[in-house]
């Protein structure tokens, strides 16, 4: 594996980790927001933007692997 692909590896764990985590947040929030009888539409759009985003960044992550996979 070439320093580029470890880097580019490592920059897709770490936006995978991010993104996992605000969709935690997320989901608190719309259960805090739920519980208050507030309407939680803005919450959710939020809440399936983060996890439209974590799938483009395991799909970005796979794409390397299979990159670094064919390279050997």
């Amino acid at each position: 594996m070439t320093d580029q692909a470890r880097r580019h590896l490592a920059q897709a764990d770490r936006h995978i980790a991010e993104c996992k985590a605000l969709i935690a947040r997320q989901e608190e929030l719309v259960r805090r927001i739920a519980q208050r009888g507030q309407p939680t539409n803005w919450a959710e759009d939020t809440l399936r933007a983060f996890e439209s985003s974590l799938r483009a960044f395991e799909a970005q992550r796979n794409d390397i692997v299979a990159q670094i996979v064919a390279e050997r």
